[in-house]
C-alpha cells in the first residue's frame, strides 16, 4: 500500500500563445479549474497506476475542497487522512504557453497547516511493506517529522524534492529514493550548470554519500537514475506536448505504484517515464493522467 503525504490544491489554469515577459500583459486563449496539488496529483498516478492509495493532507473549508478531491474520490484512492481546516484549500495559478511549458504560482493556504502530528500519524497507520510518498508543498517540519518516522519504522520512502525550497537538498537526502528534475537536482548536488557527464558523476557521488537510490527526470530525454551502483536509463515516448504540467508528478506516482508493485526496477523506471509521456497530451494535471491501460497500451 502506499500512503501520499502532501498537498491538495485547486488549479486554476490559463492558456495564452506564449508566456509573458517580467511586467507583460498578454491576452489568453482559455481558462479552467482541475484538480491538483503535487501530492494528490501524485496519490491519484498511483491509484490510476493500479496500486491501494490513502492520501494524507488537508483542505480548507470552501468551495474548492470537494472539487479539489473528487477525481481522487472516484478513482477510490482512501481520502480518511485528509483532514478539513479553517483555511481556504491551496491554489496553484498557471500560465501555459502555445509550446505546452508553464510558470505556477502555488499558494498553500490549507497545505500550509498539515502538521508534524499529521505526519507522525499517516506513517504510524503504515505496515513495514508500505510506500511512503512525498514532495514539498506542506510544512518542511511535517516532511521530516514523516520521514524521520519512516526511517525507523522501516518504511520505504520516496521524495520528490519540488518545488524548489530552501530545505530541498536537506529534506531530499533523508529519503529511500530521491526524484528530481534536472534543476532541483542541481541544488541537491550544490552544483550548477551541470552537462550530461557532470551530472552523472555528480549522481554517483551522492549516491555512494548516501546510498540512496537518485532518479534524475530529463524531459524529452527521459530519466537516469542510479540504484545499487548501477547506472540506469529510460525514454519516455516521442511525443508533442500539449501541457507539461503533470508530468512529473504522474512519473513520480507511476513509479511509486510500480515499485509496490513488485516490478523490477529499470521495468518501473520505463512505465513511469511512459505515464509521464502520456501526461503531456492533456491540458490540466490531474485530467491528464493516463489509466494503467494506457500505459501499458503504450509499453
Amino acid at each position: 500500500m502506499i500512503t501520499v503525504f502532501g498537498s491538495i490544491n485547486m488549479d486554476l489554469i490559463a492558456t495564452t500563445p506564449r508566456l509573458p515577459k517580467p511586467g507583460e500583459t498578454l491576452a489568453g486563449t482559455g481558462f479552467t479549474t482541475a484538480a491538483g496539488g503535487k501530492g494528490a496529483n501524485q496519490a491519484l498516478a498511483a491509484t490510476r497506476a493500479g496500486a491501494t492509495v490513502r492520501m494524507a493532507g488537508a483542505v480548507g473549508s470552501d468551495a474548492f475542497a470537494t472539487d479539489a478531491l473528487a477525481l481522487m474520490k472516484d478513482a477510490g484512492t482512501d481520502l480518511s487522512a485528509v483532514k478539513v481546516v479553517d483555511d481556504a484549500t491551496g491554489t496553484a495559478h498557471i500560465l501555459v504557453g502555445g509550446d505546452g511549458e508553464n510558470v505556477i504560482i502555488v499558494v498553500a493556504s490549507a497545505n500550509g497547516k498539515v502538521s508534524t502530528e499529521d505526519a507522525l500519524a499517516a506513517v504510524a497507520a503504515m505496515e513495514k511493506d508500505d510506500t511512503l510518498v512525498l514532495q514539498l508543498e506542506v510544512p518542511a517540519p511535517s516532511i521530516e517529522a514523516a520521514l524521520s518516522a519512516a526511517k525507523k519504522a522501516g518504511i520505504r520512502s520516496i521524495i520528490n524534492i519540488a518545488p524548489l525550497t530552501s530545505d530541498a537538498a536537506r529534506l531530499g537526502r533523508m529519503a529511500d529514493i530521491v526524484v528530481a528534475n534536472e534543476t532541483e537536482f542541481e541544488l541537491l548536488a550544490g552544483k550548477s550548470g551541470l552537462a550530461s557527464e557532470d551530472r552523472i558523476a555528480e549522481m554517483r557521488r551522492l549516491h555512494d554519500e548516501t546510498g540512496q537510490t537518485i532518479i534524475v527526470t530529463l524531459g524529452a530525454e527521459g530519466v537516469v537514475a542510479l540504484r545499487d551502483g548501477t547506472l540506469h536509463t529510460a525514454k519516455g515516448l516521442k511525443i508533442e506536448p500539449v501541457d507539461t504540467v503533470g508530468a512529473g508528478d504522474t512519473f513520480c506516482g507511476y513509479l511509486a505504484a510500480s515499485l509496490d508493485a513488485g516490478l523490477d526496477f529499470e521495468k518501473a523506471l520505463r512505465r513511469a517515464a511512459v505515464a509521464g509521456s502520456l501526461a503531456c497530451l492533456k491540458p490540466g494535471a490531474q485530467p491528464a493522467i493516463p489509466l494503467a491501460a494506457e500505459v501499458e497500451a503504450s509499453l
